[in-house]
């Protein structure tokens, strides 16, 4: 998939363009893209970075998916191109004819599909009905009932990680970099890939999960590990089956179901015995498929 970071860089041409923000990639913005992709037309994507919102009310906004994975997850779904465009307070002021003008028909956009209550322009005030009068063929897209990137996310922080994937069709996902650790899972025969997560992502609550990484199964922490009497919080994965080197690599730690809380133990060798009992739990969960 081309990338580009203005509507020169991707060049005119006759194009079906998906409009929207896309964080998370969820159900509702597959539908999105099958339709634009239904249009016949080569399918282009524009979204936004940082999330609008983020900049519209000043306060940070906590993601599902860093703009890297964002437009993995588009590529695959079948997207030719993508236009990430700097949203800062130049490009929320743009009148919404002016935003039609710069972008749209600089992309040469004949198709342009969003979601039904997709908004943009300065104040808000322009609309896919808008969009229809100054020429282009709208294709609104209904929402799927219940599906918003705000919901899923809200299902993610309270650790409800199958409902999180209900709504995207796909496993959560947290992305980072391995790291060294304290080595403490080694100690206690469970070596974890410690992952420093990308920043300003949704961190699922506190608990051991099932999941995957790198191709394996892996029982997942997410927490502060209580029973050495930390206080920051770490992601560790413990891979099933893995013999390798993974520091400094980028990874994508599925998380398929909460398996329990964290807490402290009376000792290592409770410790160690329920951390058995969370593998065995993992080796035996079921993928979600959405």
């Amino acid at each position: 998939m081309r990338v580009a970071d203005s509507p020169a860089g991707l060049g005119s041409g006759r194009r079906a363009v998906a409009i929207g923000t896309f964080d998370g990639v969820h159900l509702g913005h597959r539908r999105v893209l099958a339709e634009a992709s239904a249009s016949g037309l080569p399918t282009a994507v524009v979204t936004f970075d940082p999330h609008p919102r983020a900049v519209v009310s000043g306060e940070p906004v906590v993601l599902l998916t860093t703009l890297a994975r964002r437009l993995e997850l588009l590529a695959e779904l079948g997207a030719d191109e993508a236009l990430v465009l700097r949203f800062d307070g130049a490009l929320a002021g743009l009148a919404p004819e002016a935003f039609a003008e710069r972008v749209l028909l600089g992309l040469g956009a004949e198709v342009v599909v969003a979601g039904e209550a997709f908004r943009f322009g300065r104040g808000r005030a322009g609309d896919l009905a808008l969009l229809g009068r100054l020429g282009f063929e709208v294709r609104p897209v209904a929402q799927l009932a219940g599906v918003s990137s705000s919901a899923i996310r809200a299902h993610v922080l309270a650790g409800e990680v199958e409902r999180a994937a209900a709504l995207l069709g796909r496993p959560f996902e947290l992305e980072g970099t391995v790291v060294p650790g304290h080595a403490r899972g080694r100690a206690l025969g469970f070596p974890t890939a410690n992952v420093a997560l990308a920043p300003g992502l949704a961190v699922p609550a506190r608990g051991i999960y099932a999941g995957a990484a790198a191709g394996h199964r892996a029982a997942v922490s997410v927490g502060v590990n209580p029973h050495f009497g930390g206080r920051e919080l770490r992601v560790e994965a413990f891979l099933l089956d893995f013999d390798g080197d993974l520091y400094g690599r980028r990874l994508l730690v599925e998380l398929w179901r909460r398996l329990r809380g964290e807490r402290a133990f009376a000792d290592e060798a409770e410790l160690r015995a329920q951390i058995a009992r969370d593998v065995r739990a993992a080796r035996a969960a079921v993928r979600p498929s959405g």
